[in-house]
């Protein structure tokens, strides 16, 4: 493998950063371990935008993430996967825009088996989803436009970041907006220091890795602005529509 690669962000050049086994997963932090994989993952640096990748996921096919990172033994390194994470974010949707719910077209895009949009559905929300490995026979194209789309632990899964921006902002109204949860890489990948992030985690199929910095910079190249509420949720918009007025300032 090449020592040095183009970021997919910002064209800089990115360099081998650190190495880490594929079964290095989230769940170590709770004191779960894998047994070693022997199957390095070099993880690479830009070093104008800072986003950190494994280029390697680059050439996976669907099939070979659903074979090797997404199958039966999954729920191991991921146990909020399932239930405890949707419902945990269809209660913050409903605490964060429950009152505007009427006037939302929502989209789940990243909904593994949809529990989020049902219980928003229940909730009286106008909620699809969407999930790449889910619906495999659904041209995202044809889903129409929402002006909310949320795509909660995401943007870290995917080896193509310019085809998830491009993909999304066409989805996305004019008027709409974008909630993202990704946790920002900022202060939590130094140069000098071993890659020892909880979050960079190929098992989790943690592949993409990014500073604050760098989601601005993706965002607008499809002509997106972008703010952050914490260090692990962001939004991307265009043109703040009235009912979010109160979120974006």
């Amino acid at each position: 493998m090449s020592q040095v690669h183009t970021c997919p962000v910002c064209d800089a050049s990115a360099y081998a950063f650190d190495v880490v086994d594929f079964n290095k997963s989230c769940e170590e932090g709770n004191g779960f371990y894998l047994p070693l994989a022997c199957v390095p993952i070099y993880y690479f640096r830009c070093e104008q935008c800072h986003f950190c990748f494994a280029p390697e996921f680059a050439e996976w096919q669907p099939e070979d993430f659903a074979s090797h990172i997404y199958n039966e033994d999954y729920i191991k390194v991921d146990p909020e996967y399932v239930a405890i994470r949707p419902q945990s974010m269809a209660k913050q949707m409903q605490e964060l825009l429950g009152a505007q719910s009427a006037e939302l077209q929502h989209l789940d895009y990243g909904s593994g088996s949809g529990v989020m949009s049902q219980l928003l559905r229940e909730q009286g929300w106008q909620s699809s989803a969407y999930d790449p490995f889910v619906h495999t026979d659904t041209d995202p194209a044809s889903l129409g436009k929402f002006n909310l789309i949320t795509a909660f632990e995401v943007f870290e899964h995917v080896p193509d970041v310019n085809n998830l921006i491009s993909r999304l902002a066409g989805l996305l109204e004019p008027q709409g907006i974008m909630l993202v949860s990704t946790l920002a890489s900022d202060n939590n990948i130094v140069p000098g220091q071993r890659l020892n992030w909880w979050y960079a985690a190929p098992r989790n199929g943690h592949i993409s890795l990014f500073s604050l910095d760098s989601l601005r910079r993706l965002g607008a190249k499809q002509g997106l602005h972008f703010g952050s509420f914490s260090s692990g949720f962001h939004v991307f918009w265009r043109e703040v529509p009235a009912w979010a007025s109160h979120l974006i300032k």
